[in-house]
């Protein structure tokens, strides 16, 4: 349950929520560490996308790519998320290591 509410909680607060998570299991179960260092690495790139694109939006590019950018951070915690609730293991398609 906590594997999926690091990668579902992005959703609502970002990069806070698998931080939290990550914290709190990054010592005791194993499943979960690896679920929340996904899910927090994944939105910190997407803060960063998202941080571009609103910058980008001075030459209008970036109103095109907010949305984009939103709608695949959606998509894709959705699915880590349904992924981790049944205990499989899920690889963000994009997904830098920032935390590790």
């Amino acid at each position: 349950m906590w594997g999926m509410l690091a990668h579902v909680g992005g959703i609502l607060l970002g990069w806070i929520a698998p931080l939290i998570v990550w914290l709190m299991y990054k010592d005791r179960d194993e499943f979960v560490r690896r679920h929340a260092v996904h899910a927090l690495n994944f939105q910190i790139l997407l803060f960063i996308s998202m941080m571009v694109s609103a910058l980008l939006s001075i030459i209008l590019i970036g109103l095109l790519l907010l949305p984009i950018v939103w709608i695949l951070g959606l998509v894709f915690s959705i699915m880590a998320g349904i992924a981790a609730n049944k205990g499989e293991e899920y690889k963000y398609p994009i997904n830098v290591s920032f935390v590790k």
